[in-house]
């Protein structure tokens, strides 16, 4: 059934049928090799056969023999270099098919990479990349290609057995059919269910594993690190017990696939001594030769059962590569008018709802309004929606209801202009390998040397650049390694700066710093954000003092509003965080 359902997914693919025609030549020629290897082993066995059995004979027939000792030579070397061969065609195909994929998967994410994260995880993403495209390659070279070969196998040897006798002929086409294709079926059939189990086993533990890596310092400042790890510790419990119930049916078909053969090699061995009889010499040198090439031959079907039962993770593979949209759908060259937004910026938040596909609703009615120059900061413990409204607030997610407006003009209408009117300093800044001064002008490129020393002397690194090596023209490390954690954080901000957006979103830009380090940096930010709205999203309330206003959302839903000193003097939940912040509790 899921061979059935692998051949229907193909006849509508449009992501890994076409590279079959436009490979097809390689592709003809790695078969060709891979029956080669085969056949040169088997031949060699036969003809050593063959040469052992004749020379024994009578000690004189070595000087007889001449023409299959060379063929004994000719075969054994043309086995390895015709499996190397095979080998350096089949995966030069598949490395060929596999980077035209990745490269036509990156096309497709990069055109609606804006709102593509609204309908796949980062997970899914990995899930694409690391996954569903090596499911891909393992289709080729596990399956596809062994299975082929083995085909074109099985039909040569019964037709050249067929040569010597019709009825043995048949007795091995039920033989190796049953290593040709009922062991195979069998394997569906039997470990499909548990194949398929296992699959979305290790699609939810790579997705989950990989939410919860991001998001591992809110589990942590949650007070709830033992639960996540309890929770992962339980998935992969499941998944080993699953992988042992396949393993266990692995090793009972191999064994029975084994005696299968041993079987065939009996019967080959009561065939030729009946089709060639005699006591040595003659006719009897073949039943050596008849034997002796059945063993080469276990290494071309015994692959086969295993092959065949991952033909439903590579079904599931091609089936979500093909959800995704066309790479070569037309796109609307004409460039939408995006509105203008003037003045002195205010956001809106009006009944704002956001759910993601097949979960829970994140955030539902959310009513906000943040005036031009608020120095606002968003309290919650993880999951309860504030990254999601961040990332609403940005446009990098649509409402499923409601709306945010900047001057009344809805950020999903910006499109990359919102750029100009947010700016963002998230848990890591990333620095590129190149120099301080490229680092900087990322956020303006026509920025002067000037301005870019202006901006590092309100952020407190124009002393520390300039006793570097180079100057601004000093070489960053890879992800900014040379720089600690504060220096990355107001190098970021200097980016901010130079862009001089009227909004800035800080994402708990202060995660993994000590808190001397993290209190420099926040007072550093909210002194030359001063004349900037600012939007500041974190997990505890070092600093909040200095913040106009702060909200609490839980649940998607806003459950504590005001200034620091009010919550501070009335809300008892508000002063329970201050004291779990402050060491008091």
């Amino acid at each position: 059934m899921n061979k059935i359902g692998l051949l229907r997914s193909l006849k509508t693919d449009t992501w890994v049928k076409p590279f079959l025609s436009k490979y097809k030549n390689v592709l003809a020629l790695a078969l060709f090799l891979g029956f080669l290897t085969f056949f040169c082993g088997g031949a060699l066995m036969f003809n050593s056969g063959y040469l052992i059995s004749r020379s024994a004979s009578i000690p004189e027939n070595i000087l007889l023999v001449y023409i299959p000792i060379v063929l004994t030579r000719a075969f054994g070397i043309g086995r390895p270099v015709f499996r190397y061969l095979e080998r350096l065609t089949s995966h030069s195909w598949v490395l060929r098919m596999t980077s035209n994929l990745r490269l036509k998967l990156y096309n497709v994410v990069e055109k609606d990479a804006i709102f593509f994260k609204q309908a796949h995880r980062t997970g899914d993403i990995l899930g694409l990349l690391a996954e569903d495209i090596n499911h891909i390659q393992n289709l080729y070279l596990r399956t596809i290609f062994p299975t082929v070969i083995a085909w074109i196998l099985y039909a040569f040897l019964i037709i050249g057995l067929g040569y010597f006798s019709w009825w043995f002929a048949l007795v091995m086409l039920l033989l190796l059919g049953i290593i040709v294709f009922v062991l195979p079926l069998w394997s569906v059939i039997i470990n499909g269910a548990r194949q398929e189990k296992q699959k979305h086993m290790k699609n939810n533990l790579y997705t989950t594993l990989t939410d919860n890596v991001l998001g591992v310092s809110d589990w942590v400042f949650s007070q709830r690190g033992s639960e996540y790890v309890a929770a992962h510790k339980e998935l992969e419990t499941q998944l080993r017990a699953v992988d042992e119930q396949m393993l266990s049916f692995d090793r009972r078909r191999d064994f029975l696939l084994q005696i299968i053969f041993g079987v065939i090699a009996v019967a080959l061995l009561l065939w030729t001594s009946i089709r060639f009889p005699g006591n040595h010499g003659g006719a009897a040198n073949w039943i050596a030769a008849f034997v002796l090439c059945v063993f080469p031959l276990v290494d071309a079907f015994a692959p086969l059962p295993s092959a065949a039962q991952e033909t439903n993770r590579y079904k599931d593979s091609i089936d979500r590569f093909n959800a995704l949209p066309e790479e070569n759908r037309q796109v609307s060259m004409e460039q939408p008018s995006v509105p203008e937004v003037t003045g002195l910026v205010s956001i809106t938040v009006k009944d704002l709802h956001f759910q993601y596909p097949e979960g829970k609703e994140v955030l539902h009615g959310l009513d906000l309004t943040i005036p031009a120059h608020q120095k606002l900061a968003i309290l919650g413990r993880s999951g309860s929606g504030k990254s999601t409204f961040a990332s609403l607030l940005r446009g990098d997610l649509q409402p499923t209801q409601g709306s945010i407006t900047l001057n009344d003009v809805p950020v999903t209408a910006l499109s990359e202009s919102i750029s100009d009117l947010i700016g963002v300093i998230n848990q890591s800044p990333y620095l590129f390998h190149t120099t301080v001064l490229n680092n900087i002008r990322l956020g303006n490129e026509s920025a002067s040397e000037e301005e870019v020393w202006r901006v590092l002397e309100q952020v407190g690194l124009k002393e520390m650049v300039a006793a570097l090596p180079n100057g601004l023209a000093t070489m960053v490390d890879e992800a900014g390694l040379r720089f600690s954690g504060g220096e990355r954080h107001r190098l970021a901000l200097a980016r901010i700066l130079l862009k001089d957006t009227p909004i800035i979103l800080l994402d708990e830009p202060t995660v993994g710093l000590d808190p001397i380090t993290e209190q420099g940096v926040l007072e550093t930010f909210f002194k030359v954000l001063e004349n900037k709205t600012i939007i500041w999203i974190t997990h505890h309330l070092q600093g909040i003092s200095m913040m106009d206003r702060v909200l609490f959302i839980e649940d998607g839903q806003l459950t504590m509003s005001g200034t620091p000193a009010e919550l501070a003097a009335e809300n008892k939940h508000f002063q329970y965080l201050l004291a779990i912040d402050q060491g008091r509790r």
